[in-house]
C-alpha cells in the first residue's frame, strides 16, 4: 500500500484529493494537512512513501518543505510530487532544486493524479507533459543553479550505466529499459541504485535532467 500525505490549505481541496486516491485499490492517505510543516510532520508519524504537495500554502510553503523531506542531505527522503494551479517557471524550478519527484497541474484528469502518485513511489519523476519541454529547456539555460556533475559521462558512469542513463532520458521505465538491453529488471535497479549518488540524483528525474544538463541527450525542438 502505498501511503501518501496530502498538504494543501484549501479545504475543499484536500478532501477532494483524498477521496480521489483512497478510491484507488494501492493508495492511502495517511494524513491531509493544511501547510507543509504539518506535512513533515505527517509524513514522518506515518512512514509515509509520498507527500503530494501545493506550493503557495501559508507559513511554510511545499518548496521549503519538499527541501525538508527530499533535499540534499537528508537522510531518509520522501518522494513529493508537486500539485499546483500555477503554471509559473519559478515554482517550478524551486520545487524541482528542492527536491521535488514530480509536478502536476492540478487540473489533470483523476487518472493522471493516481499514475503520477504511483510513478513517484516507484522512484520514477513525473511532469505534467504540458510542462516538460519548459522544465528541461529552463534547467539548461540556468546551469548555475545546479553545477553539472561532470565534463564528460565516461568519466563517472561505466558504459552499462551510460546506456541506462541514455533510456532513461527519453522516458523509459525500469521495464522498457530491460527490454531493449536484455537484462532483467532487478538488474537495472541495481545499476540505477549505485548509478545515482554518482550523479547527485534522488530520482529518474533528476538523473534525466542531469543528462540533459551534461549534453549526453539532446532536448528535441
Amino acid at each position: 500500500m502505498i501511503r501518501v500525505v496530502v498538504a494543501d490549505d484549501q479545504p475543499m481541496v484536500r478532501a477532494g484529493l483524498t477521496t480521489l486516491l483512497n478510491a484507488a485499490p494501492d493508495i492511502a492517505v495517511v494524513a491531509a494537512v493544511e501547510d507543509g510543516r504539518a506535512a513533515i510532520a505527517a509524513a514522518r508519524a506515518h512512514h509515509a512513501d509520498v507527500v503530494c504537495t501545493d506550493i503557495r500554502m501559508p507559513g511554510m510553503d511545499g518548496i521549503a518543505a519538499t527541501r525538508e523531506l527530499a533535499g540534499p542531505g537528508v537522510e531518509t527522503p520522501v518522494a513529493v510530487l508537486v500539485l499546483t494551479t500555477f503554471d509559473i517557471d519559478e515554482y517550478l524550478f524551486g520545487a524541482f532544486e528542492a527536491g521535488a519527484s514530480g509536478f502536476l497541474l492540478k487540473d489533470a484528469e483523476p487518472a493522471e493524479l493516481v499514475a503520477a502518485v504511483r510513478s513517484v513511489a516507484a522512484g520514477n519523476g513525473t511532469i505534467d507533459t504540458s510542462l516538460t519541454k519548459r522544465v528541461l529547456r529552463e534547467v539548461l539555460t540556468r546551469r548555475v543553479t545546479r553545477p553539472v556533475v561532470a565534463a564528460r559521462a565516461t568519466e563517472l558512469l561505466t558504459a552499462r550505466e551510460l546506456d541506462i542513463v541514455l533510456l532513461l532520458a527519453q522516458g523509459m521505465s525500469n521495464d522498457e529499459i530491460a527490454h531493449e538491453l536484455t537484462l532483467e529488471v532487478s538488474t537495472i535497479k541495481s545499476h540505477l541504485a549505485r548509478m545515482m549518488p554518482k550523479l547527485g540524483a534522488r530520482s529518474r528525474l533528476q538523473a534525466a535532467v542531469w543528462a540533459y544538463q551534461n549534453r549526453i541527450v539532446d532536448l528535441p525542438d
